[in-house]
Parts: C-alpha cells; structure tokens; sequence
C-alpha cells in the first residue's frame, strides 16, 4: 500500500510517521518513508539514520532533471524509471535503512530546496508522482509518504498515486478548516482519507471532536513529553504508543481487502 500523510505545518506529520513506521515494522511490514517534503530538514534524525542523498540531487538536480524529462519526452534517453520498478532499483545513495530496536525501515528522500532564488518546488512534485506511479510493491510492503504542509500535494495529483490519506489534525483552528478541505479534495479524488488526532489532552478533547467528522478519526494520539522532546531536539523515535495500533489495524484490513 501506498499512504500518504499530510496536514498542515507543525501538526505533528513527520512523528507520526515515524511512529507509524515503527509500529507497522513491528507487524512484520517491510516500512519504505519518502521524505516528499521539500523543506523538512529533520525526518532522518527522527528515524536515526544518516539522511540520503536526494533522488533530485542524484539525478543531477532540478536543470538536469528537467533536460532528462524533455529529453525523455522526445525519446531521447527514454524512461527515468521503468513501469513496475522495485525500491532496491533506486539507486543505493539514496536509500537509508533504519537498524537498531526497530530495524528493517527504509528512507528516501525525493528532493530539497537548497539555495535562494533557485525556483519553485514544483519539479519535486513531478519527481514525487512519478515514482510512486512507477513502484511495485509486494503483498507485505508499505510506503508511507511525509508530505509538505497544506493541500500542494492535491493539486500536483500526488495523491492519485496513493490507496490511502492519513490527515494528522492538531489543536487549532487552521488544523480544523484545512482538514474539512482535505476531506472534499479526497471526496473530489476518490480516495479514503481518515483522521489522527494528535497532541490530545483534556483541554482540547472537546474542542477537537466538535471541529472533525468524527466517522474518519481513526486514532487520538495524546501529548507525551518523551516524544516531544525527542522530536524538539531531532532524537531518533523508539517509543511504541498504543495509541497508534488502530491505524496499523485499519492499514492491515485495507492491505487484506485489495488483495482479497
């Protein structure tokens, strides 16, 4: 399955995948994160692994990148990336493996903005979609992509590419409206999408379930000092929250579904 997170900035995206990846190794799930956040600095320290090299880098950044795409486009070098391609095809630069208590969870990441003045984001996009039309995943594999905050990701059809949405809706009131956007944008796609709730304590608990569709929230993830601190401080993520196993649960029914 391929499942994309997403909300708006500070929401919490990046823990919760890092959480979730844990969780979901642990039910002997082979976990691949594609960092598709072009300003997100830190996922790589939360997964205590070396960052990657970026697959834009590597391909020789944005320019080059987009002379390939021309070129390929006027059968010149053909396919960047061959239809039903593996993970392991990727090349090896730019893939990190998590080792340790969890172990067995990969990372990439598709690309980053690196100087002023460079241009827009949108080369990542393209990049982004195509790969994840391109990979072909085995009956235990699970691909969770951290996306750039807000709704980009929509409007570039990123998520047309993906079985799944994961929303992570924090205490706010621009986490509540942009998460009734997201929810119409995946109507609009048809695709599932479901809530998190996180950073939940006694005060906002109301608060939260009075501003969400209380049918998609699928899991309400508490404040947790450990967790907050480590991601403060880009400290790798080994907590197992229990809080998480309905979302595990809920990728594991799809899993069986799709190939039922």
């Amino acid at each position: 399955m391929k499942i994309i997170i997403c909300g708006k900035g500070g929401s919490g995206k990046s823990t919760i995948t890092a959480l979730l990846a844990q969780a979901l190794q642990e039910r002997k799930f082979n976990v691949v994160l594609i960092d598709a956040d072009e300003s997100n600095l830190a996922l790589h320290r939360l997964m205590g692994v070396s960052a990657p090299i970026n697959i834009m880098d590597n391909l020789g950044g944005k320019k080059e990148f987009k002379k390939k795409m021309n070129s390929s486009l006027s059968g010149g070098i053909g396919e960047l990336f061959r239809d039903n391609m593996k993970i392991d095809e990727i090349s090896a630069d730019c893939i990190t493996q998590r080792s340790g208590i969890s172990g067995g969870i990969k990372l990439l990441s598709i690309g980053k903005i690196h100087t002023s003045g460079e241009g827009c984001a949108c080369p990542m996009g393209v990049l982004s979609k195509m790969i994840l039309s391109k990979l072909a995943l085995g009956d235990h594999d699970i691909i969770l992509i951290d996306t750039g905050a807000g709704v980009e990701h929509f409007g570039r059809g990123i998520d047309s590419k993906c079985d799944l949405i994961l929303s992570i809706v924090d205490p706010s009131f621009e986490s509540f409206m942009l998460a009734k956007k997201m929810a119409n944008m995946a109507d609009q796609a048809e695709i599932d999408l479901f809530f998190i709730l996180n950073k939940v304590d006694d005060n906002v608990i109301e608060a939260m379930t009075a501003g969400i569709d209380q049918e998609r929230v699928i899991a309400k993830i508490p404040q947790n000092k450990s967790i907050f601190l480590k991601s403060l401080e880009g400290r790798e993520l080994t907590e197992h929250i229990p809080e998480i196993d309905p979302v595990c649960s809920l990728i594991e029914k799809r899993r069986i579904e799709t190939h039922s």
